[in-house]
C-alpha cells in the first residue's frame, strides 16, 4: 500500500496521510486553518511504498494537481511500464502530459544487465556483429565493446536494480 502525506503551505494548518483518492478528496475539500479559513495549498510528498513506486514518484513530480492520476497510474502500471517511464521522462528527458500518458509510447531499450560488458556479451551471442567462428571467440576485445557501447548506452539503478538504456 501507497502512503502519501498532504502538507499544507498555510504554517496554521495541519497536514494528513492518505493512501487512497477518496480519502485525499475527501479531506483536501475539508480542512481548514487555525482560524477557520479553508487551506487550498498543499505539498504532496511520498511517504511509504513499492521502492519502484518511489523513484516513479520523484521522476512523476507528485503535486495536488497530479497526484490523483498518479495514485491511478501505480495500482494500472506494471513494473516494465513503471520502468520505462522513469527511464523516459527521468533520463531521457522526455515530456509527458499526466492525463493521457501511456509508458509504451515512449522509445526506451532496456537491458535487465548489471554492465556494459555483460551488454556487450549478449550482443556477440546474438550475432549482432555477424557469425563469430569459435575458435575466434577468446580473441574479441569485450572491455572495447563495452567501451563503445557506453557512448550509446546508459547505466542506472532503478529500485535497486541496474539496468542499461538506451533513448531512441
Amino acid at each position: 500500500m501507497t502512503q502519501f502525506y498532504a502538507q499544507p503551505y498555510d504554517l496554521a494548518a495541519t497536514g494528513f496521510y492518505f493512501d487512497n483518492a477518496e480519502t485525499y478528496s475527501n479531506k483536501i475539500r475539508a480542512i481548514t486553518n487555525d482560524y477557520g479559513e479553508p487551506v487550498e495549498e498543499f505539498e504532496v510528498e511520498f511517504i511509504d511504498g513499492e521502492h519502484i513506486d518511489c523513484d516513479l514518484a520523484k521522476t512523476w513530480g507528485i503535486n495536488q494537481a497530479n497526484i490523483l492520476k498518479f495514485m491511478e497510474v501505480v495500482d494500472e502500471w506494471d513494473e516494465d511500464q513503471k520502468r520505462r517511464f522513469i527511464l523516459a521522462v527521468g533520463e531521457c528527458c522526455y515530456s509527458f502530459d499526466p492525463d493521457t500518458v501511456d509508458p509504451d509510447d515512449f522509445e526506451v531499450d532496456i537491458y535487465h544487465l548489471d554492465t556494459m560488458k555483460a551488454l556487450a556479451e549478449q550482443f556477440v551471442d546474438e550475432g549482432l556483429f555477424g557469425d563469430i567462428p569459435d575458435q575466434l571467440t577468446c580473441y574479441i576485445d569485450l572491455d572495447a565493446i563495452a567501451r563503445d557501447l557506453s557512448m550509446d548506452y546508459a547505466e542506472t539503478q532503478i529500485a535497486g536494480q541496474r539496468i542499461i538504456y538506451r533513448c531512441a
